[in-house]
């Protein structure tokens, strides 16, 4: 994990984001050499379960026709 000193920090704190959010990566933030702060990136989740697999899935067939087996539950 990178580390920057806050002094660094502060100078490049715009240019420092935008790397951030592009890689991924977490920045860790220090003052004399222990760790103060860290900079991770946003990530954004969905606010609603609703259509989440919408392109991930495929019905094949009539779901909604009886089948021809017995339930063991008939039984």
């Amino acid at each position: 994990m990178r580390t920057i000193e806050a002094s660094e920090f502060k100078t490049r704190c715009l240019q420092l984001m935008d790397e951030v959010a592009e890689s991924g990566e977490q920045l860790v933030i220090t003052k004399s050499g222990k760790p103060v702060s860290l900079l991770s990136p946003y990530l954004a989740q969905a606010t609603s379960l609703f259509g989440r697999h919408r392109d991930a899935l495929k019905i094949r067939g009539d779901v909604m026709a009886p089948i021809d087996e017995a339930w063991d539950a008939e039984h």
